[in-house]
């Protein structure tokens, strides 16, 4: 009898990891009644948080207990075993159970029929003479900031400090680096790459991002590498000394893969999933996420790293585990950079995209503003664009990538240029305003308050940055709704 033809009783998911992309995947299966088949194992002793917003409690803006997308209780209420503070430590895939250890070095299996990884993203660990000491503990004046432990940690400190260096120039060390120097503190950030954002923006816009940093008073250190923590500072292969009272590691992660590799699962630059978001090797093992590296039908591999496609994952894993039939065919991927007076988007791989000899660049540049704004068009059809220091058209462009709209020749230049207005009343309700929960603004006008926004699209509760757009439609629908009652 497979896992799938078990009964209710016998049947157990069990979900390793817990996580933004975990999390989604456990309101689908409650959503179709099977929360007590459910058991979720959680390292961290959180309930599952929204990691994107780390940033915006370290800067103050937000208080920890916000970022809480559901509560033990609601696990609870739901009939769901949320185990936390617990490590997977092993996979049996013969005798279908895992093994933990908790803080107390208790070990324990537990059986599964459906076996989910979500273990997202290791942290790396840059190589840095002086970082770590020979016991491997980090140096004190060193953090890295990947969960909500490390954020309390570095807020414990920030008092005595005043100067901070972020190693790491991606959309996690440029939040880091604002958030700080919104403490204010002195904040430089170094990044090895030739600009900023390299994984995503090409050279014009990694520069016009950076001179948006310095004009906001952070200094910028590209094509630079920290080689040394001494006394005096952090030395860097340029042969500068940084004089700092903090360095924040932000310098990207890898997929968690080390159970899946354990357990005999193919692994490359992830866990290899099919389209059923299975193991290539085991149907009862699914990967989704961070940790998840899906190949589709022509053989090509991608690994997400944003949240829009792992909810997108886990909300397809929901309906197959429930014996919905559809297959996952991959994802958008548009990531938001959430960091004040700073504005970044990125659709799809628009460097990727760029060198295909088949597609045509529409771009307007402006350095004095510190604005870049590119789409890359393939026949009519946006298939990455890059927009730096202006996202007033985002909504829409995202929308025409996300439908493969066809645009006429004068519709891509038209879209970078600056609107006539921005009234949230002239948004057609199909328009897409949360790009992480793919929510639209005719949804949004659906909802009554905030509260109800969150409850039932869960916009606003992956990068943020739909934040002002679902308030101010809200804020519309509520002036509408008084001029009707009178």
């Amino acid at each position: 009898m497979t896992a799938h033809e078990a009964s209710a009783e016998e049947r157990r998911i069990v979900v390793v990891g817990a996580g933004m992309a975990a999390a989604r995947l456990v309101e689908g299966l409650v959503a179709r009644g099977l929360g007590p088949q459910v058991t979720v194992l959680g390292k961290e002793h959180h309930a599952p948080y929204n990691r994107i917003l780390l940033s915006a409690v370290l800067e103050g803006t937000h208080a920890p207990g916000t970022l809480t997308l559901r509560d033990r209780e609601w696990f609870a209420e739901h009939g769901v075993d949320l185990r936390l503070g617990v490590r997977v430590v092993g996979i049996d895939r013969e005798a279908r159970v895992v093994r933990t250890v908790d803080d107390l070095d208790e070990e324990q299996e537990v059986a599964w029929t459906d076996l989910v990884l979500a273990t997202g993203l290791i942290p790396k660990l840059p190589p840095i003479r002086g970082v770590v000491d020979a016991k491997g503990n980090l140096h004190p004046k060193v953090h890295a900031f990947r969960t909500m432990a490390d954020c309390r940690d570095l807020l414990a400190v920030l008092p005595d400090a005043q100067r901070a260096v972020v190693v790491g120039g991606g959309l996690l060390g440029l939040q880091v680096a604002r958030a700080l120097a919104g403490r204010g503190l002195a904040t430089e950030i170094v990044e090895g790459s030739e600009h900023l954002m390299s994984r995503q923006l090409s050279a014009p816009g990694g520069r016009a991002l950076a001179r948006d940093l310095r004009r906001l008073g952070t200094s910028v250190y590209t094509g630079a590498r920290a080689v040394r923590l001494t006394d005096e500072g952090l030395v860097l292969d340029n042969g500068f000394t940084l004089s700092t009272d903090l360095v924040i590691l932000t310098a990207g992660g890898r997929p968690a893969m080390a159970l899946a590799r354990d357990a005999g699962l193919t692994v490359r630059r992830g866990i290899v999933v099919d389209s059923r978001l299975a193991s290539v090797d085991d149907p009862h093992v699914h990967a989704i996420g961070d940790c998840a590296e899906y190949v589709d039908a022509e053989g090509v591999s991608r690994t997400t790293g944003f949240v829009s496609p792992a909810w997108e994952q886990a909300t397809v894993l929901a309906e197959m585990l429930s014996g919905d039939t559809r297959d996952y065919r991959g994802s958008r991927s548009v990531a938001r950079l959430r960091a004040t007076d700073l504005d970044v988007a990125v659709m799809g791989e628009p460097e990727e995209a760029a060198a295909d000899e088949h597609t045509e660049i529409v771009e307007i540049s402006n350095p004095l503003a510190g604005s870049y704004r590119k789409l890359v068009v393939r026949h009519g059809v946006i298939v990455g664009a890059t927009l730096v220091g202006d996202l007033s058209h985002v909504g829409l462009i995202t929308q025409h990538f996300d439908r493969g709209t066809r645009l006429g020749p004068d519709e891509p230049g038209a879209l970078l240029m600056p609107p006539r207005t921005t009234a949230p009343t002239q948004l057609h309700d199909s328009t897409e305003i949360c790009s992480c929960a793919g929510v639209t603004a005719g949804e949004i006008r659906a909802c009554s308050s905030l509260a109800q926004v969150v409850e039932t699209t869960r916009a606003t509760t992956g990068c943020g940055g739909c934040r002002e757009a679902v308030c101010q439609l809200l804020e519309q629908r509520a002036t509408t709704a008084d001029v009707g009652a009178r």
